[in-house]
């Protein structure tokens, strides 16, 4: 009669030791999903920050500063972007400076359209006033959007490719 006790005991605590383990796998698996969403959340922001950041530098020149103007422009760029910037670079400097260019650029909106691994396609929206030291002719207000394709390498955002679209 004893040992007929000790039997359902045992299946007793088969049961329950199978119902932790289960409850313990689930428990990691949400803790890791939960993970990777707050990663992806990070990574959102930084893309459209980066994104966001890449654009008020586009917009953002002035002739008193244009070299470190231009090195944000690089520093905030990859690839074909930044090859395309870097060649351009001098002669957007030299019109810079000789037109005395003054320009104050305001990031209005940025949105992510997709974002997968290491890519992302965000869209902005920025204003700039443009103005001419030491001219008599009124500052131009301009409106930008893009579209910027951003790739992730070392951990950090950058944009790639930057096309204004209408």
């Amino acid at each position: 009669m004893a040992g007929l006790a000790v039997r359902p005991a045992r299946i007793l605590i088969t049961a329950l030791s199978g119902v932790l383990a289960v409850l313990v796998g689930t428990g990691v698996w949400i803790a890791a999903q939960a993970r990777d969403e707050q990663g992806r959340a990070g990574d959102k922001e930084a893309a459209l920050l980066a994104a966001g950041a890449h654009a008020k530098n586009l917009i953002s020149l002035d002739y008193r500063t244009v070299d470190a103007d231009l090195q944000r422009i690089l520093d905030t760029s990859t690839g074909a972007a930044r090859a395309e910037y870097a060649a351009t670079a001098d002669k957007l400097k030299s019109t810079t400076v000789k037109s005395k260019v003054v320009q104050h650029g305001v990031l209005r909106a940025t949105g992510l359209v997709s974002l997968a691994d290491a890519t992302a396609k965000a869209l902005v929206v920025a204003d700039v006033e443009i103005r001419w030291d030491g001219s008599k002719s009124a500052p131009e207000e301009r409106y930008y959007r893009w579209s910027m394709d951003l790739r992730k390498a070392g951990g950090v955002w950058r944009v790639s490719k930057a096309v204004q679209v209408l």
